[in-house]
């Protein structure tokens, strides 16, 4: 998922609200489609504390929805999964995130900034969708399954490589730090995935 860093860097140029695409549904199990994304007028954006860059918020501002999005999927895995290990998995990472949103918002408050969704109606890559969980919701057994894996594979991809981002070019040595943390955890969610594929 090499577009992720270029869809940062496009939300870094164009503002907060820039680069944000719609993002189709699975047309069908293990396909994923994503349509060329329009850009949307920037927003005024406000300042942020001495400190931070425009590279710190704006992963912060993409960070905290990508993880929300992704909670209703992993509550669908959760309770739904058809493996024992998909349940458990879906849970464990449910847990990881949640604690996640918690740094991500606090960073987010130390900038000053408020904590609007900058990406309110807008579908990225990594970002869940309302289609995607409506057709998620629909299937059942290993389908079920390999859909599921399929939606979080993509957002375990994308925001550890806006992550990445964040560690090159952003100037807030804590953003960085927990940056290069979601990086991590990242990695070892995906390792957990890989497990059970």
């Amino acid at each position: 998922m090499r577009r992720a860093g270029a869809i940062l860097t496009l939300f870094l140029v164009s503002g907060p609200v820039a680069g944000c695409g719609a993002h189709s549904p699975a047309a069908a199990p293990g396909h994923h489609h994503e349509s060329p994304a329009p850009v949307v007028p920037a927003a005024p954006a406000a300042t942020p504390t001495a400190g931070f860059n425009t590279t710190d918020t704006a992963w912060l501002q993409l960070m905290i929805p990508m993880d929300e999005r992704t909670l209703p999927l992993l509550d669908l895995g959760a309770e739904r999964g058809h493996d024992p290990a998909v349940r458990r998995l879906a849970a464990r990472i449910r847990k990881a995130h949640l604690a996640e949103l918690e740094r991500l918002t606090e960073t987010l408050g130390r900038t000053g900034l408020p904590a609007t969704n900058v990406h309110e109606g807008h579908d990225m890559p990594g970002m869940v969708t309302a289609a995607d969980l409506a057709v998620l919701r629909k299937a059942t057994g290993p389908a079920l399954d390999r859909l599921f894996a399929d939606r979080l594979r993509e957002h375990l991809d994308q925001s550890a490589a806006v992550a990445r981002s964040e560690q090159t070019a952003g100037a807030d040595e804590g953003t960085r730090t927990l940056a290069a943390a979601v990086e991590r955890t990242r990695a070892a969610q995906s390792d957990l995935l890989d497990g059970i594929r």
